[in-house]
């Protein structure tokens, strides 16, 4: 399970180290991962197991219906697998580094079975965000029964 927001740095090369409790998880999964765009301009991370139904759920989808086929472009156009080095870290494509405007500073927020990459503005900017939808309103569907 991944849970909790950490921020980290990329390196020169686009490397994100994780920090030791994510990586016990993530070498838990004992697999590659699988790193892809988000339409928030984020970046979703996915051990490859848990990443494949996904995958297939959006590939049925219809691809004539336009808004389909951009998801499918978005998600799994661009997809990519890679794997933690012996240090911990994942080397980010440029081109994904592009899509999510990731700079120096990152957001790695864990999503439960996944992980959300956010270029430091992104998070703060959906972050303030989710706290503004919140305010004063009722708790939306399925988490009425949610007690804290």
């Amino acid at each position: 399970m991944f849970q909790g927001a950490a921020q980290l740095s990329l390196d020169a090369k686009g490397r994100l180290a994780f920090p030791a409790r994510h990586r016990e998880a993530l070498a838990a999964a004992g697999e590659r991962l699988v790193l892809t765009a988000h339409p928030h301009r984020c970046l979703l991370l996915y051990p490859e197991a848990a990443w494949l139904p996904i995958r297939d759920q959006i590939l049925a989808a219809p691809s004539f219906d336009p808004r389909s086929a951009a998801l499918k472009r978005i998600l799994v156009g661009h997809a990519r697998e890679c794997e933690l080095d012996a240090a911990g870290r994942i080397l980010i494509a440029p081109e994904l580094r592009e899509v999510a405007e990731l700079d120096k500073q990152v957001w790695l927020v864990g999503m439960g079975t996944h992980f959300e990459l956010w270029s430091d503005a992104g998070w703060r900017r959906q972050h303030e965000a989710a706290f503004e939808a919140l305010a004063g309103s009722e708790p939306p569907p399925g988490f009425e029964g949610i007690s804290l």
